[in-house]
Protein backbone atom coordinates (compact mmCIF):
# COMPACT_ATOMS: atom_id res chain seq x y z
CA UNK A 1 0.00 0.00 0.00
CA UNK A 2 2.86 2.38 0.90
CA UNK A 3 4.61 1.54 -2.55
CA UNK A 4 1.59 2.02 -3.97
CA UNK A 5 1.08 5.60 -2.78
CA UNK A 6 5.03 6.69 -3.24
CA UNK A 7 3.85 5.84 -6.86
CA UNK A 8 1.05 7.86 -7.61
CA UNK A 9 2.72 10.95 -5.79
CA UNK A 10 5.69 10.33 -8.07
CA UNK A 11 3.50 10.16 -11.12
CA UNK A 12 1.23 13.32 -9.70
CA UNK A 13 4.86 15.18 -9.40
CA UNK A 14 5.67 14.38 -13.02
CA UNK A 15 2.45 15.52 -14.82
CA UNK A 16 2.79 18.71 -13.24
CA UNK A 17 6.30 18.90 -14.29
CA UNK A 18 4.96 17.90 -17.93
CA UNK A 19 2.36 19.72 -18.17
CA UNK A 20 4.71 22.60 -17.40
CA UNK A 21 6.80 21.70 -19.93
CA UNK A 22 4.17 21.49 -22.56
CA UNK A 23 2.63 24.38 -21.58
CA UNK A 24 5.53 26.28 -22.47
CA UNK A 25 5.60 25.08 -25.43
CA UNK A 26 2.95 26.16 -27.10
CA UNK A 27 2.98 28.14 -29.71
CA UNK A 28 0.68 29.59 -33.01
CA UNK A 29 3.56 29.73 -34.93
CA UNK A 30 2.67 33.51 -36.62
CA UNK A 31 2.90 37.36 -35.20
CA UNK A 32 0.06 38.85 -34.07
CA UNK A 33 -1.10 42.57 -34.02
CA UNK A 34 -4.18 43.16 -31.55
CA UNK A 35 -6.72 45.30 -32.92
CA UNK A 36 -9.94 46.43 -31.43
CA UNK A 37 -13.14 46.97 -32.92
CA UNK A 38 -13.47 50.61 -32.77
CA UNK A 39 -10.18 50.85 -34.78
CA UNK A 40 -11.20 48.12 -36.58
CA UNK A 41 -14.10 49.40 -38.12
CA UNK A 42 -12.34 52.61 -38.70
CA UNK A 43 -9.95 50.98 -40.77
CA UNK A 44 -13.18 49.31 -42.62
CA UNK A 45 -14.24 52.83 -43.20
CA UNK A 46 -11.48 54.06 -44.73
CA UNK A 47 -9.63 51.10 -46.28
CA UNK A 48 -12.20 49.07 -47.73
CA UNK A 49 -11.63 48.99 -51.35
CA UNK A 50 -15.27 47.77 -52.46
CA UNK A 51 -16.67 50.83 -50.43
CA UNK A 52 -13.96 53.05 -52.06
CA UNK A 53 -15.34 51.76 -55.18
CA UNK A 54 -18.47 52.56 -54.26
CA UNK A 55 -17.96 55.91 -53.98
CA UNK A 56 -17.29 57.03 -57.16
CA UNK A 57 -20.37 56.19 -58.12
CA UNK A 58 -21.11 59.29 -55.91
CA UNK A 59 -18.50 61.97 -57.28
CA UNK A 60 -20.13 60.45 -60.83
CA UNK A 61 -23.70 61.55 -59.82
CA UNK A 62 -22.15 64.32 -58.26
CA UNK A 63 -20.42 65.61 -62.29
CA UNK A 64 -23.83 64.68 -63.93
CA UNK A 65 -25.35 67.36 -61.80
CA UNK A 66 -22.45 69.78 -63.19
CA UNK A 67 -23.23 67.83 -66.99
CA UNK A 68 -27.11 68.71 -67.05
CA UNK A 69 -26.64 72.23 -66.30
CA UNK A 70 -25.22 72.94 -69.54
CA UNK A 71 -27.06 75.02 -72.13
CA UNK A 72 -27.23 73.52 -76.14
CA UNK A 73 -24.22 74.63 -77.97
CA UNK A 74 -24.56 77.59 -80.86
CA UNK A 75 -23.70 76.58 -84.49
CA UNK A 76 -21.56 78.30 -86.83
CA UNK A 77 -21.62 78.25 -90.61
CA UNK A 78 -19.42 79.89 -93.25
CA UNK A 79 -19.54 79.37 -96.59
CA UNK A 80 -18.39 80.62 -99.75
CA UNK A 81 -19.84 80.64 -103.65
CA UNK A 82 -18.17 81.12 -107.29
CA UNK A 83 -20.31 80.53 -110.00
CA UNK A 84 -17.30 80.00 -112.16
CA UNK A 85 -17.93 82.60 -115.21
CA UNK A 86 -14.37 83.97 -115.04
CA UNK A 87 -15.02 85.50 -118.85
CA UNK A 88 -18.83 86.76 -117.59
CA UNK A 89 -17.31 88.54 -114.62
CA UNK A 90 -20.03 87.26 -112.08
CA UNK A 91 -18.57 87.71 -109.14
CA UNK A 92 -18.17 85.27 -105.60
CA UNK A 93 -20.05 86.00 -102.59
CA UNK A 94 -19.42 84.69 -98.83
CA UNK A 95 -21.59 83.70 -96.30
CA UNK A 96 -22.04 83.01 -92.36
CA UNK A 97 -24.38 81.92 -89.69
CA UNK A 98 -24.75 81.76 -86.14
CA UNK A 99 -28.00 79.47 -84.94
CA UNK A 100 -28.63 78.24 -81.47
CA UNK A 101 -31.61 76.07 -80.30
CA UNK A 102 -34.09 77.96 -77.74
CA UNK A 103 -35.11 75.16 -75.30
CA UNK A 104 -38.45 75.36 -74.21
CA UNK A 105 -40.48 73.71 -71.51
CA UNK A 106 -38.21 73.66 -68.62
CA UNK A 107 -36.15 70.74 -69.96
CA UNK A 108 -33.01 72.04 -68.65
CA UNK A 109 -34.67 72.73 -65.45
CA UNK A 110 -36.16 69.52 -65.53
CA UNK A 111 -32.59 67.75 -66.50
CA UNK A 112 -30.89 69.02 -63.40
CA UNK A 113 -33.90 68.09 -61.12
CA UNK A 114 -33.28 64.60 -62.48
CA UNK A 115 -29.76 64.71 -62.15
CA UNK A 116 -29.88 65.85 -58.08
CA UNK A 117 -32.49 63.11 -57.63
CA UNK A 118 -30.44 60.64 -59.03
CA UNK A 119 -26.97 61.75 -56.78
CA UNK A 120 -29.76 61.89 -53.89
CA UNK A 121 -30.29 58.15 -54.71
CA UNK A 122 -27.16 57.40 -54.75
CA UNK A 123 -25.56 58.66 -51.59
CA UNK A 124 -28.72 56.95 -49.98
CA UNK A 125 -27.59 53.44 -52.09
CA UNK A 126 -23.74 53.85 -50.53
CA UNK A 127 -25.17 54.55 -47.22
CA UNK A 128 -27.18 51.34 -47.32
CA UNK A 129 -24.22 49.52 -48.59
CA UNK A 130 -21.75 50.93 -45.88
CA UNK A 131 -24.52 49.85 -43.65
CA UNK A 132 -24.77 45.84 -44.96
CA UNK A 133 -20.67 46.12 -44.78
CA UNK A 134 -20.95 47.46 -41.55
CA UNK A 135 -22.74 44.44 -40.37
CA UNK A 136 -20.75 42.13 -42.31
CA UNK A 137 -17.33 43.30 -41.18
CA UNK A 138 -18.65 42.78 -37.81
CA UNK A 139 -19.72 39.10 -37.97
CA UNK A 140 -15.90 38.59 -39.45
CA UNK A 141 -14.75 40.10 -36.39
CA UNK A 142 -16.84 38.04 -34.07
CA UNK A 143 -15.96 35.05 -35.69
CA UNK A 144 -12.64 35.33 -35.61
CA UNK A 145 -13.02 35.91 -31.61
CA UNK A 146 -15.02 32.82 -31.58
CA UNK A 147 -12.27 30.57 -33.60
CA UNK A 148 -9.72 31.83 -31.06
CA UNK A 149 -12.07 30.93 -28.47
CA UNK A 150 -12.72 27.14 -30.18
CA UNK A 151 -8.76 27.12 -30.58
CA UNK A 152 -7.78 27.67 -27.03
CA UNK A 153 -10.76 24.76 -25.84
CA UNK A 154 -9.28 22.57 -28.03
CA UNK A 155 -5.78 22.91 -27.23
CA UNK A 156 -6.26 22.66 -23.47
CA UNK A 157 -8.12 19.68 -24.64
CA UNK A 158 -4.97 18.06 -26.06
CA UNK A 159 -2.90 19.33 -23.18
CA UNK A 160 -4.71 17.11 -20.83
CA UNK A 161 -4.59 14.44 -23.09
CA UNK A 162 -1.15 15.10 -23.61
CA UNK A 163 -0.23 14.33 -19.85
CA UNK A 164 -2.38 11.55 -19.46
CA UNK A 165 -0.59 10.27 -22.33
CA UNK A 166 2.59 10.89 -20.72
CA UNK A 167 1.74 9.97 -16.98
CA UNK A 168 0.14 6.42 -18.20
CA UNK A 169 3.40 5.76 -20.33
CA UNK A 170 5.08 6.24 -16.69
CA UNK A 171 2.78 4.14 -15.32
CA UNK A 172 2.85 1.62 -17.48
CA UNK A 173 6.34 1.05 -16.80
CA UNK A 174 5.86 1.29 -13.46
CA UNK A 175 3.26 -1.78 -14.01
CA UNK A 176 0.82 0.08 -12.55
CA UNK A 177 -1.42 -0.30 -15.87
CA UNK A 178 -1.48 -2.23 -18.86
CA UNK A 179 0.52 -1.47 -21.94
CA UNK A 180 -3.12 -1.41 -23.83
CA UNK A 181 -4.30 1.55 -21.98
CA UNK A 182 -1.63 3.46 -22.22
CA UNK A 183 -1.58 3.08 -26.01
CA UNK A 184 -4.92 4.14 -25.85
CA UNK A 185 -4.52 7.05 -24.07
CA UNK A 186 -2.01 8.05 -26.38
CA UNK A 187 -4.27 7.61 -29.71
CA UNK A 188 -6.94 9.78 -28.14
CA UNK A 189 -4.13 12.55 -27.34
CA UNK A 190 -2.62 11.89 -30.88
CA UNK A 191 -6.26 12.41 -32.14
CA UNK A 192 -7.23 15.62 -30.39
CA UNK A 193 -3.99 17.20 -31.69
CA UNK A 194 -5.81 16.77 -35.73
CA UNK A 195 -8.61 18.94 -34.16
CA UNK A 196 -6.25 21.65 -32.72
CA UNK A 197 -4.79 21.35 -35.77
CA UNK A 198 -7.70 21.94 -37.65
CA UNK A 199 -8.99 24.66 -35.23
CA UNK A 200 -5.83 26.67 -35.61
CA UNK A 201 -6.29 26.88 -39.56
CA UNK A 202 -9.98 27.79 -39.18
CA UNK A 203 -8.92 30.91 -36.76
CA UNK A 204 -6.02 31.96 -39.11
CA UNK A 205 -8.28 31.68 -41.84
CA UNK A 206 -10.88 33.64 -39.93
CA UNK A 207 -8.37 36.42 -39.29
CA UNK A 208 -7.47 36.47 -42.85
CA UNK A 209 -10.76 37.72 -43.63
CA UNK A 210 -10.16 40.88 -41.51
CA UNK A 211 -7.92 41.47 -44.13
CA UNK A 212 -10.49 41.36 -46.87
CA UNK A 213 -12.53 44.12 -44.93
CA UNK A 214 -9.78 46.38 -44.43
CA UNK A 215 -7.83 46.43 -47.62
CA UNK A 216 -4.35 45.15 -46.42
CA UNK A 217 -3.02 41.85 -46.13
CA UNK A 218 0.64 41.45 -44.12
CA UNK A 219 3.04 38.86 -45.35
CA UNK A 220 4.64 38.26 -41.83
CA UNK A 221 1.53 38.85 -39.40
CA UNK A 222 -1.74 38.79 -39.35
CA UNK A 223 -4.47 40.99 -37.58
CA UNK A 224 -5.62 39.62 -34.08
CA UNK A 225 -9.05 41.46 -32.61
CA UNK A 226 -9.36 41.58 -29.07
CA UNK A 227 -13.06 42.03 -27.16
CA UNK A 228 -15.31 40.27 -25.01
CA UNK A 229 -18.04 38.30 -26.82
CA UNK A 230 -20.36 38.53 -23.69
CA UNK A 231 -21.16 42.68 -24.03
CA UNK A 232 -24.14 42.46 -25.93
CA UNK A 233 -27.23 42.45 -23.64
CA UNK A 234 -29.81 44.95 -24.78
CA UNK A 235 -33.37 45.71 -24.16
CA UNK A 236 -35.70 46.45 -27.22
CA UNK A 237 -39.50 47.27 -28.11
CA UNK A 238 -40.34 45.71 -31.11
CA UNK A 239 -43.09 48.27 -32.67
CA UNK A 240 -40.58 50.79 -31.87
CA UNK A 241 -37.52 49.10 -33.68
CA UNK A 242 -40.33 48.56 -36.44
CA UNK A 243 -41.09 52.24 -36.42
CA UNK A 244 -37.17 53.27 -36.37
CA UNK A 245 -36.29 51.26 -39.23
CA UNK A 246 -38.91 52.55 -41.38
CA UNK A 247 -37.55 56.03 -40.79
CA UNK A 248 -34.10 55.52 -40.60
CA UNK A 249 -32.83 52.30 -42.68
CA UNK A 250 -30.80 53.45 -45.95
CA UNK A 251 -32.70 51.29 -48.12
CA UNK A 252 -35.99 52.63 -47.00
CA UNK A 253 -34.37 56.09 -47.86
CA UNK A 254 -33.31 54.87 -51.34
CA UNK A 255 -36.63 53.86 -52.06
CA UNK A 256 -38.58 56.68 -51.31
CA UNK A 257 -35.58 58.18 -53.70
CA UNK A 258 -36.17 55.82 -56.23
CA UNK A 259 -39.94 57.15 -56.72
CA UNK A 260 -38.42 60.97 -57.08
CA UNK A 261 -36.40 60.16 -59.55
CA UNK A 262 -39.03 58.80 -61.42
CA UNK A 263 -41.07 61.54 -60.60
CA UNK A 264 -38.35 63.72 -62.52
CA UNK A 265 -37.80 61.54 -65.47
CA UNK A 266 -41.58 61.84 -65.88
CA UNK A 267 -41.06 65.84 -66.00
CA UNK A 268 -37.84 65.48 -68.04
CA UNK A 269 -39.85 63.16 -70.79
CA UNK A 270 -43.26 65.70 -70.91
CA UNK A 271 -40.46 68.38 -70.97
CA UNK A 272 -38.83 66.95 -73.54
CA UNK A 273 -41.89 66.15 -75.94
CA UNK A 274 -42.21 70.35 -75.59
CA UNK A 275 -41.33 71.70 -79.31
CA UNK A 276 -38.08 73.87 -79.01
CA UNK A 277 -37.26 76.65 -81.43
CA UNK A 278 -34.19 76.91 -83.68
CA UNK A 279 -32.81 81.22 -83.64
CA UNK A 280 -30.66 81.91 -86.46
CA UNK A 281 -28.73 85.21 -87.77
CA UNK A 282 -26.72 85.28 -90.71
CA UNK A 283 -24.70 87.61 -93.11
CA UNK A 284 -24.32 86.98 -96.97
CA UNK A 285 -21.75 89.47 -99.11
CA UNK A 286 -21.79 89.19 -102.68
CA UNK A 287 -19.12 90.84 -104.72
CA UNK A 288 -19.67 93.23 -107.95
CA UNK A 289 -20.78 91.49 -110.76
CA UNK A 290 -18.95 93.50 -113.26
CA UNK A 291 -20.43 92.42 -117.07
CA UNK A 292 -21.90 94.34 -119.66
CA UNK A 293 -25.41 92.67 -119.72
CA UNK A 294 -26.30 92.64 -116.11
CA UNK A 295 -23.90 95.26 -114.17
CA UNK A 296 -24.46 94.68 -109.94
CA UNK A 297 -23.03 96.85 -107.05
CA UNK A 298 -21.39 94.54 -104.01
CA UNK A 299 -23.98 94.19 -101.64
CA UNK A 300 -23.92 92.68 -98.04
CA UNK A 301 -27.26 90.90 -96.95
CA UNK A 302 -28.27 90.49 -92.75
CA UNK A 303 -30.97 87.73 -92.10
CA UNK A 304 -32.23 86.35 -88.54
CA UNK A 305 -35.48 83.90 -88.28
CA UNK A 306 -36.49 80.93 -85.65
CA UNK A 307 -37.37 77.48 -86.99
CA UNK A 308 -40.00 75.18 -85.85
CA UNK A 309 -39.67 71.24 -85.51
CA UNK A 310 -42.65 69.19 -86.69
CA UNK A 311 -42.05 66.64 -84.06
CA UNK A 312 -44.67 63.96 -85.39
CA UNK A 313 -42.82 61.60 -82.94
CA UNK A 314 -45.39 63.35 -80.87
CA UNK A 315 -47.74 61.14 -81.74
CA UNK A 316 -45.96 58.22 -80.58
CA UNK A 317 -46.37 57.96 -77.04
CA UNK A 318 -44.37 54.70 -75.90
CA UNK A 319 -41.43 56.82 -74.22
CA UNK A 320 -43.90 58.91 -72.18
CA UNK A 321 -46.05 55.09 -71.13
CA UNK A 322 -42.78 54.34 -70.17
CA UNK A 323 -41.92 56.92 -67.86
CA UNK A 324 -45.22 57.11 -66.37
CA UNK A 325 -44.95 52.79 -65.74
CA UNK A 326 -41.65 53.48 -63.94
CA UNK A 327 -43.04 55.82 -61.43
CA UNK A 328 -45.94 53.14 -60.70
CA UNK A 329 -43.12 50.67 -60.40
CA UNK A 330 -41.29 52.82 -57.83
CA UNK A 331 -44.09 53.23 -55.96
CA UNK A 332 -44.35 49.60 -55.83
CA UNK A 333 -41.28 48.63 -54.60
CA UNK A 334 -41.36 51.48 -52.20
CA UNK A 335 -44.18 49.51 -50.80
CA UNK A 336 -42.44 46.23 -50.96
CA UNK A 337 -39.62 47.64 -48.97
CA UNK A 338 -41.33 48.76 -46.29
CA UNK A 339 -43.00 45.44 -45.85
CA UNK A 340 -39.42 43.71 -46.19
CA UNK A 341 -38.16 45.85 -43.57
CA UNK A 342 -40.54 45.03 -41.05
CA UNK A 343 -40.51 41.59 -41.65
CA UNK A 344 -36.69 41.59 -41.30
CA UNK A 345 -36.56 43.31 -38.17
CA UNK A 346 -39.56 41.11 -36.56
CA UNK A 347 -37.11 37.81 -37.86
CA UNK A 348 -34.08 39.58 -36.13
CA UNK A 349 -36.04 40.08 -33.34
CA UNK A 350 -37.02 36.61 -33.03
CA UNK A 351 -34.00 35.13 -33.60
CA UNK A 352 -32.09 37.50 -30.68
CA UNK A 353 -34.62 36.62 -28.23
CA UNK A 354 -33.83 33.10 -29.09
CA UNK A 355 -30.05 33.26 -28.36
CA UNK A 356 -30.87 35.26 -24.91
CA UNK A 357 -32.21 32.60 -23.98
CA UNK A 358 -29.81 30.01 -25.08
CA UNK A 359 -26.74 31.78 -23.51
CA UNK A 360 -29.07 32.12 -20.17
CA UNK A 361 -29.14 28.49 -20.22
CA UNK A 362 -25.38 28.06 -19.70
CA UNK A 363 -25.39 30.87 -16.67
CA UNK A 364 -27.07 27.97 -14.58
CA UNK A 365 -23.29 26.43 -13.67
CA UNK A 366 -23.57 24.05 -16.96
CA UNK A 367 -19.96 25.24 -17.54
CA UNK A 368 -18.99 24.77 -13.84
CA UNK A 369 -20.55 21.22 -13.36
CA UNK A 370 -18.65 19.98 -16.37
CA UNK A 371 -15.02 21.58 -15.28
CA UNK A 372 -15.86 19.40 -11.59
CA UNK A 373 -16.44 16.46 -13.47
CA UNK A 374 -13.59 16.21 -15.46
CA UNK A 375 -11.43 17.43 -12.95
CA UNK A 376 -12.68 14.72 -10.97
CA UNK A 377 -12.61 12.04 -13.15
CA UNK A 378 -9.07 12.64 -14.04
CA UNK A 379 -8.00 13.15 -10.53
CA UNK A 380 -9.77 9.44 -9.68
CA UNK A 381 -7.68 8.35 -12.67
CA UNK A 382 -4.43 9.25 -11.80
CA UNK A 383 -5.08 7.73 -8.73
CA UNK A 384 -6.69 4.37 -10.23
CA UNK A 385 -9.84 4.39 -9.16
CA UNK A 386 -11.45 4.58 -12.55
CA UNK A 387 -10.74 4.42 -16.40
CA UNK A 388 -9.93 5.80 -18.83
CA UNK A 389 -12.83 5.62 -20.82
CA UNK A 390 -14.69 7.55 -18.20
CA UNK A 391 -12.09 10.23 -18.39
CA UNK A 392 -12.40 10.45 -22.26
CA UNK A 393 -16.27 11.14 -21.81
CA UNK A 394 -16.14 13.97 -19.36
CA UNK A 395 -13.60 14.92 -21.24
CA UNK A 396 -15.79 15.19 -24.27
CA UNK A 397 -18.69 16.84 -22.57
CA UNK A 398 -16.48 19.06 -20.91
CA UNK A 399 -15.65 20.22 -24.58
CA UNK A 400 -19.12 19.91 -25.97
CA UNK A 401 -20.07 22.41 -23.24
CA UNK A 402 -17.47 25.15 -23.83
CA UNK A 403 -18.26 24.68 -28.02
CA UNK A 404 -21.30 24.54 -27.38
CA UNK A 405 -21.31 27.65 -25.04
CA UNK A 406 -18.53 29.93 -27.39
CA UNK A 407 -21.21 29.06 -30.44
CA UNK A 408 -24.41 30.38 -28.34
CA UNK A 409 -22.61 33.41 -27.09
CA UNK A 410 -21.33 34.21 -30.91
CA UNK A 411 -24.86 33.46 -32.26
CA UNK A 412 -26.57 36.18 -29.51
CA UNK A 413 -24.03 38.60 -30.16
CA UNK A 414 -24.18 37.95 -34.55
CA UNK A 415 -28.35 37.88 -33.63
CA UNK A 416 -27.62 41.72 -32.09
CA UNK A 417 -25.86 42.26 -35.08
CA UNK A 418 -28.38 41.53 -37.43
CA UNK A 419 -31.24 42.96 -35.29
CA UNK A 420 -29.78 46.81 -35.65
CA UNK A 421 -28.87 46.32 -38.66
CA UNK A 422 -32.02 45.56 -39.73
CA UNK A 423 -33.39 48.20 -37.18
CA UNK A 424 -31.50 50.93 -39.08
CA UNK A 425 -29.71 51.57 -35.67
CA UNK A 426 -25.98 51.05 -34.31
CA UNK A 427 -24.64 51.10 -31.17
CA UNK A 428 -22.20 47.85 -30.45
CA UNK A 429 -18.73 48.35 -29.54
CA UNK A 430 -17.04 46.04 -27.31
Amino acid sequence: MMKKNIQNWIILLLLQLISTVSNAQVDTTFTKIKMNYTDFLALVSKNNLEYSAQKFNVNIAEANVAAAKVFPDPELAVGASDNGQRRMQMGYGFSSELSWTLELGGKRKARINMAKSTAELTKALLEDYFRNLRAAATLSFLESLKQKEIFLVQLNSYQILKNIAATDSIRFKLGSIAEIDARQSKLEANSMLNEVYQSEADWKTALLELGTFIGEQKKDSLNSPSGDLTKFDRSFDLNELITTAQNNRADVLAALKNKNVSQDILKLTKANRVLDLGVHFGVETASVVSNVVAPTPSTTAVSAGISIPLKFSNQNKGELKVAEYGLFQADVLYQQTELVVQTEVRKAWFNYLTAQKQVQQFNTGLLTDAEKLLNGKIYSYKRGETLLLDVLNAQQTYNATQLNYFEAVYRYAASLVELEKAAGIWDINF
